[in-house]
């Protein structure tokens, strides 16, 4: 019947409970008579610690004693039980949490005894004798007894004394001193008295090790990075926030992501090979022409949304390898507006027409005819007999020249020139092939050279919002030389180039180019900049000229004043391609 069984089940249940609690009860007892009251027992780790680590004298005596048979498996140094109340250990040979903190104590006791006794070396026999008198007894084996419950065992584990815990410290205090002071006259004996008194030492020495390796590093550091510490130390922070074209352009050209166009133009950009706010922006928009129509749209994305994110990452690439110029930026966001107006429901052949018919016509646009444009404004003023002043190399400035001799203009050019660049020189190369005659000076004669010319004819790298104009660094200067002499300063400017940025200094934004560029030869004073302390030497891009030193501003909207900058920022849109 099921209420039998359970009757059954709860008998038998109450017997095993009552069979357990008597078994402990007998362990118990058991427990009580075999472990004596005053006698304390060490395991086999506390003596060994001792013996190694405290004393030295009874290792000593151990070696005149002929060492035991290596079947045995007694270990080298004797086990004893000490007669002084110490705390009680498990019959299971587990330290207890007294004699824990004593050994710890003891154990910074012990250093501490250790430093006072090398710099006075004071005796310590009284210790040494209290150690001896130390009685030892063998050790016998504990029984196989199981642990009985904590709260009994807390009970019988008394505390130690102040006293006791004295006598231990000291006595552990003056082993230690005396076996520091025996290894030190046995250093000079043989090798074999040596390797015994190294595992004493052996904590210390590999504690030296390990600290040791540390100051290695830490001293030789600043030896190999000097160059780049000093680097940081010298840069003015005045100049922290300009941005300078990363070095290593060729890590970025294993770039799976990066098309080998852009990562091509990216080594053209960073190594100058391609230099010129149109060339830059011409070679940018080929370069972007070719990943529009190599671009595959990944499965279950739309095709403008993934070609915006796809064009973001060449841009990024591009913009490591060399800040990226005011007409490649302005390129870059008209080409993003026209991603963004895509149709949804057209094939991806023909929204790729779409995008190679709006580069092409981009570039014939907003390049091509505006420089057609701006240079028949300028053919008519330009007579016969002036002498026209420039400064650098614009592929503007060079087609203007080139179209006044077309049309037969009697005029000649004055090139002015500066380091570290020397773009002038290409200049007069371009002027000289078609038959324009030059004359080349560098920009410390232009004041010489200045009363000569008729008018000053600038390129421009930008033209910001509140009228200065961002070209060559040097072009300031021949301006304010200009201005000086009155003669009429004209800068040619598409409306691609112009910003929404407002500036008035060079220092606010600015590009960064290679210091090693001033450095002429090995006979240079700057030779070895890199290693002087707090010097590095600064070559900025780009200079900043105010409106009050440019007569005009010649684009192919009108020649109009460097006001009306924002003026031609509203109605670009209308004007456009």
């Amino acid at each position: 019947m099921p209420g039998e069984n359970s009757q059954q089940d709860a008998a038998t249940r109450e017997q095993v409970m009552a069979e357990r609690e008597a078994k402990k009860q007998a362990k118990q007892a058991k427990k009580q008579k075999s472990a004596p009251p005053a006698t304390k027992i060490i395991t086999e780790v506390e003596q060994t610690t001792i013996t190694t680590k405290l004393t030295t004298t009874t290792t000593t005596t151990a070696r005149d004693k002929p060492e035991p048979p290596a079947a045995t498996a007694a270990p080298a140094a004797p086990i004893a039980a000490v007669t002084c109340t110490a705390a009680v250990v498990t019959e299971t040979g587990d330290k207890t949490r007294d004699q824990i903190k004593a050994e710890r104590e003891a154990k910074k006791a012990a250093k501490l005894a250790a430093k006072v006794a090398k710099s006075s070396g004071a005796k310590v026999e009284a210790p040494v004798q209290q150690l001896a008198d130390l009685k030892v007894t063998e050790k016998t084996p504990a029984p196989s007894v199981a642990p009985a419950p904590a709260a009994d065992e807390d009970k019988k584990k008394p505390a130690l004394s102040k006293a006791e815990r004295r006598a231990i410290q000291e006595a552990q205090r003056a082993a230690k001193a005396q076996g520091q002071g025996q290894v030190k006259k046995a250093q000079p004996a043989a090798k074999a008295p040596v390797k015994s008194t190294a595992t004493h030492t052996a904590p210390k020495e590999l504690k030296r090790e390990s600290v040791s390796p540390v100051k290695k590093t830490t001293t030789a550091s600043p030896s190999k990075n000097s160059s780049g510490s000093a680097k940081s130390e010298c840069k003015v922070k005045l100049f922290n926030h300009l941005v300078s074209a990363e070095k290593g352009a060729s890590l970025f050209i294993n770039d799976p992501l990066v098309h080998p166009s852009m990562a091509r133009l990216g080594v053209q950009y960073a190594q100058r090979t391609v230099v010129g706010s149109n060339a830059r922006c011409i070679a940018f928009l080929h370069a972007l022409r070719q990943v529009v129509q190599d671009f595959e749209t990944p499965a279950k994305k739309e095709f403008g949304r993934s070609l915006d994110a796809a064009v973001q990452h060449h841009v990024d690439h591009l913009h490591k390898c060399r800040p990226l110029a005011v007409s490649v930026s302005n390129a870059y966001k008209q080409f993003r507006n026209q991603v963004t107006q895509l149709p949804a429901d057209v094939p991806e052949a023909e929204l790729k027409e779409i995008l190679v018919h709006f580069i092409d016509t981009y570039i014939e646009n907003q390049i091509g005819k505006a420089a057609q444009a701006i240079s028949s404004s300028l053919q008519e003023k330009i007579t016969d007999g002036d002498v026209l002043l420039t400064f650098g190399c614009s592929s503007l400035i060079q087609f203007i020249c080139e179209e006044a001799k077309r049309r037969q203009v009697a005029f000649r050019v004055i090139v002015v020139d500066s380091r570290p660049t020397c773009e002038g020189q290409e200049m007069l190369r371009r002027l000289h092939a078609h038959g324009i005659p030059c004359t080349y000076v560098l920009i410390n004669a232009v004041g010489y050279v200045m009363a000569e010319a008729t008018k000053v004819l600038l390129g421009a790298h930008a033209l910001l919002a509140n009228g200065y104009v961002m070209a060559r660094t040097g072009t300031a200067q021949v301006a304010l030389v200009a201005n000086t002499h009155n003669v009429p300063v004209l800068v040619c400017c598409e409306t691609h180039k112009f910003s929404e940025r407002f500036q008035t200094d060079a220092i606010v934004y600015n590009e960064l180019s290679d210091p090693n560029e001033l450095v002429r030869d090995d006979k240079c004073c700057l030779k070895n900049w890199a290693s002087k302390a707090h010097l590095t030497p600064l070559n900025l891009n780009y200079d900043i000229t105010p409106p009050e030193l440019v007569s005009a501003v010649v684009t192919e909207v009108a020649i109009l004043p460097c006001t009306s900058v924002p003026v031609i920022l509203r109605i670009k849109p209308d004007i456009g391609y």
